[in-house]
């Protein structure tokens, strides 16, 4: 299957290179994650189309201008990053560009300013801090093109429990749940699991309602787990997310465009671990991928109708992975979860699947740079300012 290309046209073809800003790093949990998903977007750049500016940000919270001996460990996965962060020097990974240098590169008496000019940001800090809302927000007050979703699509694709809420209104079929708030577990947490057991019992599974790469996520199949779960997920977020266990088949599915989104084919996750947590997706190396998932033609449209309707849903645009639970005994399926900034390491799904869908991974890195452009020239052309005339017809100014 190959996707139509509506999308207008990006830099080259004899135009002037795009200074592309691609942001990583950052401060939340999947920090590594982000760092390989940077580098493997840098890598996919045309260098002839694109001069790439890599922006980091430390697990301080730091920006930094990385130069263009940014450094990662020899092995260019998150493994090597995870062994890095625990045996190794953690921290070298982002390199601070000297003020000298930026001088230099602008020319004798010009000053550029920490990064010049950029014509559009690939954003790639997974989770917290990057990914639910803030990164977008300043992007916009700074009028740059970004790819991914903006700032209200980034919030609910970040809160799976908001996330939850729009999903039902959209008639989209999700598995039951219950949400707690960590200020209410010293008065309630009792009343809570009672809740819990009387709704839907065991197993359960618990997460933070804001985080990603399953960290924070646990399977509970008595009283004592489940309290154990609630204290873990707590440590990770103010709200916690509790979910009616399903002995299901994991698909997921990619999402690519703005206003006419289109779909991948689905892929299945067989983990190795009881289930994809963190250690199954980036440390052990047991979990296979299935591409295409092995899935009736019927069950195939129904993933990626839902994936369409839930990118629609959320009012997203660009890019996210949505996620799926296949009942294996009743072969219902639910819509789990969407992601707006979806890994692009080596074993991410995302990219996989549109390369199994026709789209390359340097082809599909260009289209979302040119759906970024398409969408803020879109958002461009609309009117910012009235002013009444004084013949009493309106003046209608663009931004």
């Amino acid at each position: 299957m190959r996707t139509r290309k509506k999308e207008t046209r990006g830099a080259g073809h004899g135009h002037a290179r795009l200074r592309v800003g691609v942001i990583y790093g950052g401060r939340s949990v999947e920090h590594e994650v982000s760092l390989v998903s940077a580098r493997a977007i840098m890598q996919a750049l045309d260098p002839r189309r694109y001069e790439v500016v890599p922006i980091g940000i430390t697990r301080q919270g730091r920006w930094v201008l990385a130069g263009a001996h940014w450094t990662l460990p020899p092995d260019p996965s998150v493994r090597g990053l995870v062994r890095l962060r625990n045996g190794g020097r953690a921290g070298t990974a982002l390199a601070s560009l000297p003020r000298a240098a930026l001088k230099s590169a602008a020319g004798p008496g010009r000053d550029p300013g920490p990064l010049g000019r950029l014509d559009v940001i690939f954003p790639v800090v997974h989770g917290m801090g990057g990914e639910e809302g803030t990164l977008q927000g300043l992007l916009e007050l700074a009028d740059i093109p970004y790819v991914g979703a903006g700032v209200l699509g980034s919030a609910l694709g970040m809160d799976k429990a908001m996330m939850k809420v729009v999903f039902r209104e959209a008639g989209l079929p999700i598995v039951d749940h219950r949400v707690l708030r960590r200020s209410d577990l010293e008065a309630g947490r009792d009343r809570f699991v009672q809740a819990v057991e009387e709704a839907f019992g065991y197993p359960c599974f618990v997460k933070p309602a804001n985080g990603g790469s399953s960290v924070g996520v646990s399977k509970a199949k008595r009283r004592a787990d489940l309290l154990e779960a609630i204290d873990l997920a707590a440590r990770y977020d103010r709200k916690i997310i509790v979910e009616r266990g399903v002995d299901a088949r994991e698909i997921e599915c990619s999402v690519l465009g703005n206003d006419e989104p289109e779909a991948s084919v689905p892929g299945e996750i067989v983990p190795g671990n009881e289930f994809y947590d963190y250690r199954a997706k980036y440390i052990d190396e047991n979990s296979r991928l299935l591409i295409p998932a092995p899935l009736s033609p019927e069950q195939t449209q129904r993933v990626r109708d839902l994936a369409l309707r839930a990118f629609r849903a959320l009012d997203l645009c660009g890019m996210a992975r949505a996620d799926f639970f296949l009942d294996r005994t009743s072969d219902a399926l639910f819509i789990n979860e969407v992601n707006t900034i979806p890994g692009f390491t080596p074993i991410s799904m995302y990219p996989k699947l549109w390369e199994a869908s026709g789209v390359p991974f340097p082809a599909l890195v260009d289209r979302l740079i040119r759906l970024a452009v398409e969408r803020h020239r879109e958002k461009k052309s609309l009117i910012t300012s009235y002013r009444p005339a004084r013949n009493g017809r309106r003046s209608l100014t663009k931004g």
